[in-house]
């Protein structure tokens, strides 16, 4: 019976510090839900507000100390690398942005960057909070693979789609490597690339929550919500290699690699 009350309280401690690491994502979220709710006709668009809203947002959590200096060139890098990527899939008409904005440029709002910087946030925060530690990594293979990665989701719209290529590569890449991390005074690891599958999972819940409180729409949501496609599980699997690479980029001359 202790043993089960001991992981019972384990399980809720990992819980706690989950729902820590996502305070800047569950902001921005829900900053963009309650934007839905203000009144039409006021004097600025409510793209611009929640631009407004996230600039404010990024400022506070430096400000409070949830993000460190080095913390912020990351989830900078992965604002610049998310607008690139908006720019390039609602051209080719992946999803859009409906609303008017001032701050709206090629159809992409300004704001849809602080979409990728919330993950680039969530790493950073689980770097802290779980005192993250990597065995057998490889920075140099890893950063090859995301860097196809996310070229591949851009080229795939005129050249073959090799997502299930680099996949199996990046379980090649990532055999062997383990993330090891701690919660309260008990250390505990996974496979890595386990770790890039359940949070490709719930950047997929939090895509479903995100488009329903209205941040952007797939073209089949245009006519009403619709639940976000199981294949973009998948996606986010992957592309949350980016993310980690520029993270774990960060912290290479640190002891936390070995």
């Amino acid at each position: 019976m202790g043993m089960i009350s001991h992981r019972a309280h384990q399980l809720l401690r990992f819980g706690w510090l989950q729902a820590r690491c996502c305070v800047f994502a569950f902001a921005l979220v829900g900053g963009i839900a309650v934007s839905r709710l203000l009144p039409d006709d006021l004097p600025i668009a409510r793209y611009d507000l929640v631009l407004v809203y996230g600039v404010l947002l990024a400022a506070l959590a430096r400000k409070v100390g949830w993000d460190s200096a080095r913390d912020t060139a990351v989830i900078a890098g992965c604002h610049l690398i998310g607008l690139i990527f908006e720019l390039v899939k609602v051209r080719m008409g992946s999803w859009s942005y409906p609303e008017q904005a001032l701050t709206k440029v090629a159809g992409v709002p300004l704001y849809g960057g602080f979409l990728y910087a919330a993950v680039g946030s969530y790493v950073c925060r689980a770097w802290h909070l779980f005192d993250l530690r990597l065995d057998g990594y490889r920075p140099r293979m890893m950063a090859a693979i995301a860097g196809a990665v996310y070229v591949n989701f851009f080229s795939h719209h005129w050249l073959p789609d090799l997502r299930w290529a680099l996949a199996a590569l990046l379980v090649c890449a990532t055999a062997g490597t383990w993330v090891r991390y701690r919660v309260g005074a008990r250390h505990h690891r996974m496979p890595l690339a386990l770790s890039f599958v359940l949070i490709g999972f719930f950047l997929w819940i939090a895509e479903n929550i995100a488009t329903y409180a209205g941040a952007w729409s797939y073209p089949d949501q245009l006519g009403g919500w619709q639940p976000v496609s199981v294949a973009k599980f998948g996606a986010w699997a992957l592309l949350i290699t980016v993310t980690f690479v520029l993270a774990a980029g960060q912290r290479r001359r640190t002891p936390q690699l070995s």
